[in-house]
């Protein structure tokens, strides 16, 4: 079969079919034609000459879209909105004198796009969670196993493998309290009229401000919100959408972060993302496990950063009312955002899934950098045995020297605690530095650190959440 046009690898590759769907036509128009019929109804409640035989038209065919005739009227009239009101009305001859009645095409865009904006941060919301619960367990299993540290991705002293999963963990916790705060900011666009000033609708109930104030609510109220916003000119403030994108760069921002960690571990051999009994690392080089995943998700992570800086400009340059200006832009930048995040929310489901931790090679790496490390411990002993702390603190920086040409210049094992017991001027024996070289001994209190993060912050959300925990997600491709 022939593939003739551009497929978009959002829709094709990445991204649910939940979220796909949120974004499909079927959701948009279908959408419309409920807010139509949220309108007539609210509109007949508050006293129009509207029937009830209408409205039972209307729902008769609130989900039987038709695409041929409404495409084409929109070629002939060039405006969606209106075609599609022909394209509802030739389906309900009796009702088509009040379709759309007072209200202007923002009623059912910017109204719709709200809706589908709120169901879709709700399905972000489970898969983040989701994502929480999967690293929580990580960081707990493995909160008390001693690994390097990096500082300027130089060894630094120990952490816990854990405790690093709880900095991903944290990241991630701060975006989920911007969403808690977000959510109740997102509210119906309402029915307002061409600038906002309700003038269609107070002429329609002949100056009676309290029905139309009324009506504003009980449509939002049929559309499953409790608020509106409060003043809006013909489409709600494009600060919405800037604040709901800076979101989702939120989401990408951490889950880069904790996917470059995880693409450095994977080098280093000390952790690595799922890879499958079938799957290939490279078309030439056999023995390659190329961290895909996370690579994966950086990839998408920085697009949808990159996307802020759209609805912050539309924003921006909005004139007075509204300018049509915005309208294109939005079709493309709202629901990839929201695909692309929601791919690489599945993706990290995935990989934090399936973690593999290579624990004799972090054992390895501490044990090389390990002597190092312990030096004042090494001095402060010496000196309980009589030793002089400056005169120790020289020597064992030549040695310390000396075992770190060791193993730069020659390849060789770090030998700085053989340096040690060889040399007369320190009084310790092997028996006292090996006391000194339990890695459990200098990870602080990592293990009670995550212990206490996951208890006091994450486990009342997971707990909130419990009915919607489990999610596994497997890759399209």
């Amino acid at each position: 079969m022939l593939k003739e046009f551009y497929e978009n690898p959002l829709i094709t590759r990445y991204a649910s079919r939940e979220m796909s769907s949120l974004f499909s036509s079927d959701k948009k128009f279908g959408t419309w034609r409920r807010l139509w019929i949220a309108l007539a109804e609210s509109e007949k409640e508050l006293g129009l000459n509207i029937t009830e035989e209408q409205i039972a038209e209307m729902k008769s065919f609130q989900d039987e879209i038709n695409y041929e005739l409404a495409s084409e009227k929109e070629r002939e009239f060039r405006h969606d909105v209106m075609a599609h009101i022909h394209a509802f009305g030739e389906q309900c001859p009796s009702a088509r004198g009040i379709i759309h009645l007072g209200a202007t095409s923002a009623f059912v865009q910017d109204n719709t796009d709200i809706i589908v904006m709120k169901e879709a941060l709700e399905l972000l919301e489970k898969k983040l969670v989701n994502l929480m619960d999967k690293l929580s367990k990580f960081a707990l299993e493995y909160k008390s196993m001693p690994t390097l540290g990096f500082t300027h991705f130089q060894a630094a002293q120990l952490t816990t493998v854990g405790k690093r999963a709880a900095l991903w963990l944290h990241d991630l916790y701060m975006d989920y309290e911007i969403l808690q705060s977000l959510k109740p900011r997102v509210k119906m666009r309402g029915v307002k009229g061409t600038t906002g000033t309700q003038a269609s609708f107070l002429n329609l109930f002949e100056g009676d401000h309290e029905k139309v104030k009324e009506l504003d609510k009980i449509v939002a109220s049929k559309m499953g919100f409790d608020s509106v916003y409060p003043v809006t000119g013909q489409t709600y403030s494009r600060k919405l959408d800037s604040d709901v994108l800076n979101f989702l760069s939120g989401v990408a921002q951490s889950l880069h972060k904790m996917t470059n960690d995880i693409r450095l571990l994977q080098n280093l051999k000390e952790i690595e993302e799922p890879f499958e009994k079938s799957q290939i690392g490279s078309s030439a080089m056999a023995y390659k496990r190329n961290p895909m995943r996370s690579e994966r998700i950086a990839s998408l992570a920085r697009y949808i950063i990159s996307n802020t800086i759209n609805p912050a400009m539309t924003e921006s340059s909005q004139w007075f009312e509204r300018t049509l200006d915005d309208s294109a832009n939005r079709r493309i930048v709202l629901p990839q955002s929201f695909l692309a995040c929601d791919g690489i929310l599945d993706i990290a489901i995935n990989v934090t899934s399936n973690m593999v931790v290579y624990e004799n090679v972090i054992a390895k790496h501490i044990e090389s950098e390990l002597p190092f490390m312990i030096t004042e411990n090494i001095i402060m002993e010496a000196v309980k045995k009589g030793g002089d702390r400056q005169e120790l603190h020289e020597t064992i920086r030549q040695l310390s020297m000396q075992a770190g040409r060791e193993v730069k210049e020659f390849g060789r094992a770090n030998d700085l605690v053989e340096r040690i017991v060889e040399d007369k001027s320190i009084a310790l024996e092997r028996e006292d530095i090996e006391r000194l070289m339990n890695p459990s001994d200098y990870i602080g209190r990592a293990p009670e650190q995550v212990e206490e993060f996951i208890s006091d912050y994450i486990a009342p959300i997971l707990e909130e959440f419990s009915d919607e925990l489990g999610l596994e997600t497997e890759l399209t491709v």
